[in-house]
């Protein structure tokens, strides 16, 4: 096995919560990441090979050896999904700098940005961050969002956060207060235009799930109604690549959403329309995505069970094909390599790749030694 070096303490996270600072030690020696097989069946070559196990290895050695060098959102983003996939008490250091970046945003909102003058200018300093951007999502976005501007608050910030705390079976000791702030805005002006959905496809899937998670408002029928509208079948060819894949990531991300991120399986027939459209478009879907949608599609089979659709295995060889292996991971569309930028795009290969299995996890009072320090702000939701 093998085991991070020269870190008997890692610190794994600072958060600053409501001036109150957290910090979790963990014991790296108890961290160990499997190592990857020097026998002549592991790939050594830009070729493929018939070990798609093998190939995740590649990918998991070049993270793991590394994750706590990314951000605390990067490092929670990887770490739950694995936990999820793997239940290995490994992450679970990862697990806890979630909570605590989630414990963070909640603290801050609630005691300093809860009234509408103070989300419009919360919105509207995250909103000038596309507006220097020229690349056609980040145009989409802006130009449609500024009639919007608290979305970027409500949905994308606020909503993501309660959601998270709420799969640990946690909530803010403010809760009710964060959900007076959610009762003031009417989601369903932003899940019914089709320029909302044009822009934010696959953010907007997260968050009418989410606030049917959270039993506020069920707008899940009026965004998928809309979503249909906004992209027919018969105008894929008109899309711009970058539409395209918005509509696609689109599409995943109601599968991702209805399972709970990788928690509970799917069925097939409450997503039939998906499905079929997923079976009949895969090789256009494997020309004109990136490699973190093609993976989304395969992994959409996946937790409904179908293991065996011809749409997995076309996907895995394509997810195989694009790793480079001397570099441990799969670049970005333009070649670059940066480890915090292509954790989305590995990690998805990686469950692709080695599939195990969905997972209600972690919970509070059921997988014990992730809660054993709860963050400040956060307490155990109530039955």
């Amino acid at each position: 096995m093998y085991k991070l070096k020269g870190l008997n303490r890692i610190v794994v996270t600072t958060a600053i919560l409501s001036s109150m600072v957290a910090i979790r030690s963990v014991n790296a020696d108890s961290i160990e990441l499997k190592p990857i097989s020097n026998e002549p069946n592991s790939p050594t070559t830009n070729s493929p090979t018939n070990s798609y196990q093998a190939s995740a290895e590649i990918l998991k050695h070049t993270y793991e050896t590394q994750l706590y060098t990314l951000s605390a959102f990067k490092e929670g983003h990887y770490g739950l999904r694995m936990y999820r996939q793997t239940l290995d008490k490994k992450y679970e250091a990862a697990i806890w700098s979630d909570m605590a970046r989630v414990a963070s945003r909640l603290n801050s909102f609630s005691a300093e940005i809860n009234t509408p003058e103070e989300i419009l200018i919360y919105s509207e300093k995250r909103l000038s961050g596309y507006r220097e951007q020229k690349d056609e999502r980040s145009v989409r976005r802006y130009t449609t969002t500024i009639h919007h501007p608290e979305y970027l608050y409500l949905a994308v910030d606020l909503l993501g956060s309660m959601a998270r705390a709420n799969e640990y079976g946690l909530k803010h000791r403010e809760d009710e207060k964060l959900r007076q702030v959610l009762r003031r805005y009417d989601f369903k002006e932003y899940v019914t235009s089709p320029e909302m959905v044009k822009a934010w496809a696959a953010q907007l899937a997260n968050q009418v799930y989410w606030l049917r998670q959270l039993e506020e408002q069920d707008v899940v029928k009026e965004f998928t109604d809309t979503f249909k509208a906004t992209y027919p079948d018969s105008q894929d060819k008109a899309l711009s690549t970058q539409q395209f894949g918005n509509k696609v990531y689109g599409m995943t991300h109601i599968i991702f959403a209805d399972s709970q991120y990788y928690q509970v399986p799917v069925r097939e027939n409450d997503h039939q329309w998906i499905y079929d459209y997923f079976r009949q478009n895969i090789d256009t879907i494997l020309l004109r995505a990136k490699e973190d949608i093609i993976a989304e599609v395969g992994i959409s089979f996946l937790l409904a069970g179908l293991d065996d659709d011809p749409v997995v295995e076309k996907t895995r060889h394509a997810i195989q094909n694009a790793i480079n292996l001397e570099r441990g991971m799969i670049p970005s569309a333009t070649g670059g390599f940066g480890l915090s930028y292509g954790e989305h795009r590995n990690l998805l290969a990686i469950m692709l790749l080695d599939w195990q299995s969905t997972n209600k996890a972690p919970v509070f009072g059921k997988h014990n030694s992730v809660f054993n320090d709860i963050p400040f702000g956060l307490e155990a939701k109530l039955p």
